[in-house]
């Protein structure tokens, strides 16, 4: 079993991040989308958290269902897994490296942020964790990088952004319309107080 909570800092991994942008760089996102008449594509990686090489020695006990030839084997880990806790800035490690090889630049004021510049195409990929979001000049120069992604990592196009961090993304001739109803009737709903009703308080 993959026991993260075990793991001592500086010896079973150095650094532990996920690669998550910032809200300022998602609406600097959205406005320069909206300024530009740019199209939104929204992609979703399957098990990100997979995909990433491991640099520490990492040994885990081996699974219930699994019964080794010798007692007190250990099976050592060549793959980060879900729970490890450099499980997600491996992934970044391996996605950025993706992005570096295509031609990407990552951004120095937000790092999850990576950009494409090459003659007048321009295209910018944010990243917060599985989640991606991709715009640009060139629609064709879209179509090409989701199948350059496809081919690295099992991908799921979700198409035109609707839904992201909560909020819904309404597209319109006279910009985007964003609205986090779905986000707070999902709270509502997990708390039991859907049903409730309002009542004016102080504040």
């Amino acid at each position: 079993m993959v026991l993260g909570n075990t793991q001592v800092a500086g010896q079973d991994f150095h650094e532990t991040f996920a690669p998550v942008a910032k809200m300022t760089t998602v609406r600097c996102l959205l406005s320069l989308t909206v300024a530009r008449g740019w199209d939104l594509h929204q992609m979703d990686v399957h098990n990100v958290f997979i995909h990433g090489d491991l640099n520490e020695e990492t040994y885990i006990k081996p699974p219930p269902s699994f019964r080794p030839l010798r007692p007190n084997l250990m099976c050592k880990l060549r793959k980060s897994l879900y729970g490890l806790c450099q499980a997600p800035r491996q992934w970044f490690f391996k996605l950025a490296s993706a992005l570096h090889d295509y031609g990407f630049c990552q951004s120095p004021p937000d790092h999850f942020i990576f950009v494409y510049r090459k003659g007048k195409v321009f295209l910018a990929l944010l990243i917060y964790v599985d989640d991606l979001v991709l715009t640009g000049s060139s629609l064709t120069h879209c179509d090409g990088f989701k199948q350059y992604l496809h081919q690295c990592f099992k991908l799921n196009d979700l198409g035109r952004l609707k839904y992201f961090l909560g909020i819904e993304v309404a597209h319109s001739s006279e910009g985007l319309f964003l609205c986090q109803r779905k986000y707070a009737l999902d709270i509502l709903f997990k708390s039991g107080m859907l049903g409730a009703k309002p009542t004016l308080f102080p504040m």
